[in-house]
């Protein structure tokens, strides 16, 4: 690991060689109180924040120009993040429960 890399990266979350993940910018909006309390109402349908409703509004708008940038991180996911918890004697999430489609009854050892 070199001093570059973040700590704790895998493949998945990886980067071209020389990019640094960025942070989020923060940015003054100044909208018509109408647009405001609008937006923000159907926010609240869509059970986001009214920066995330913005956000997704830019993406798809972006998206749909054919100008979203390639390298353009997802958004983030929704909701709290989930507890990370180590796998007991290394069975992974499911282990012991039947597959789809076991009949009932017809359990392991």
């Amino acid at each position: 690991m070199t001093a570059d890399t973040p700590q704790g990266s895998g493949a998945a979350g990886e980067r071209p060689a020389g990019r640094r993940p960025q942070q989020r910018k923060q940015v003054l909006l100044r909208l018509d109180p109408l647009i405001h309390d609008a937006l923000t109402r159907w926010a609240n349908d869509e059970l986001r924040s009214a920066n995330a409703q913005i956000e997704f509004l830019l993406r798809k708008a972006l998206a749909d120009a054919g100008r979203l940038p390639r390298g353009a991180g997802g958004l983030p996911r929704r909701g709290r993040p989930p507890k990370h918890r180590e796998p007991e004697d290394g069975a992974g999430p499911g282990a012991g429960e039947p597959g789809p489609g076991a009949e009932p009854g017809a359990g392991g050892p």
